[in-house]
């Protein structure tokens, strides 16, 4: 089984508070579960834990993801950039981020139909959200 794991998983596993955090450490525990996600959501995981206290559990994270021979990380291209821009500027009736769009992008192109994510906005574009 592979899966998209977006910036709500790993928000998800960084903090014991997080509503989400007990499924995706179920899911971050299932044996041979391939993950995929993108340069761009290690982008916005960074900026979500910017602040010094949490920059400490990015750097643990990172490791791990980077580390992992089951997670594959798409690399930022200039080309996926114009395609997620393309889309984001497109869907005008929705609040999709600019990751999400590339997200999106990057499942399609895969073949990957669920997302370790609670964010709606991954239904919306066709996509099951593991972690709601």
């Amino acid at each position: 089984m592979r899966v998209f794991a977006d910036t709500f998983d790993f928000l998800a596993l960084t903090s014991k508070k997080d509503k989400a955090h007990a499924r995706a450490l179920e899911y971050s525990e299932v044996a041979g579960l391939a993950t995929l996600t993108t340069a761009w959501v290690l982008a916005e995981l960074a900026n979500a834990l910017a602040d010094p206290p949490l920059r400490d559990s990015f750097a643990r994270l990172l490791a791990r993801i980077m580390n992992n021979p089951n997670c594959t990380v798409v690399p930022a291209s200039g080309d996926l950039f114009d395609r997620g821009m393309d889309l984001y500027l497109s869907r005008r009736d929705k609040s999709w981020s600019l990751t999400d769009c590339i997200s999106f992008l990057v499942m399609e192109e895969l073949d990957v139909h669920e997302a370790l994510t609670g964010d709606r906005h991954f239904e919306q574009a066709g996509f099951t959200a593991l972690l709601k």
